[in-house]
């Protein structure tokens, strides 16, 4: 034959032991890409990670002098502003306080943040009415003020339930962006605009002779 004259190249001797070898390594192989599958998170489109049930958010304009506030009511009378940053499941998560003082630290520099919005988070659920409302702290510029209130659901999935304008444009005016209604597991039953002051509640609470949180009892101390 042929390959009697060396015309052909030999075939290597066959090895067991090396077949075993590449066999089990390929076994091996997939059984790590079964384990990284096993302990990597589902990518679900709309999941989000967070301690928060529900998050609230009131910007106006980049770089706006005039000073807005959010306060947000829970059912049972908590309120969240300024003055009292956690009330119940409530935080005020970002005090912004316009023109005023508003800065950021970099590389160890003091710059002015062009960006005017405050934040409030709903860390647990309490069944009942929610009210959320803006004021017009200080008015700067003598013009109306355009803001954005935008309220989100993130359990189970990302869920915008409210996202209006409104317009403010003079000091001390007060506005309800919206009052909503949730049951106990957190489902939004109702979201309306009827208007309802908080600011009234301070207010009765200093007219009995008293600068009190109507809250905690704590004497509030004058904002600088």
């Amino acid at each position: 034959m042929m390959d009697d004259f060396g015309l052909y190249p030999r075939e290597e001797a066959f090895d067991p032991l090396g077949v075993m070898l590449f066999k089990a390594l390929q076994v091996i192989a997939f059984l790590f890409f079964l384990a990284l599958l096993a302990v990597s998170p589902d990518a679900k489109d709309g999941k989000i990670d967070s301690k928060a049930e529900f998050i609230i958010t009131m910007d106006w304009p980049d770089n706006h002098p005039d000073d807005l506030d959010l306060f947000v009511q829970d059912p049972v009378g908590n309120i969240a502003w300024y003055r009292h940053r956690e009330a119940g499941f409530l935080t005020l998560d970002r005090d912004d306080r316009g023109g005023a003082n508003n800065f950021i630290i970099v590389n160890g520099k003091k710059i002015a943040s062009p960006i005017r919005e405050e934040i409030v988070t709903v860390r647990g659920i309490v069944a009942g009415e929610y009210t959320v409302n803006v004021s017009h702290f200080q008015a700067t510029t003598g013009q109306p003020v355009a803001v954005s209130v935008k309220v989100q659901k993130l359990n189970p999935t990302a869920q915008v339930i409210f996202d209006n304008k409104l317009t403010l444009d003079h000091t001390g005016e007060e506005q309800t962006a919206l009052r909503f209604w949730l049951d106990a597991e957190g489902k939004v039953l109702d979201v309306q605009q009827r208007q309802k002051s908080l600011m009234e509640t301070f207010r009765n609470v200093r007219a009995n002779g008293a600068d009190l949180d109507p809250k905690t009892g704590v004497r509030m101390p004058r904002r600088e």
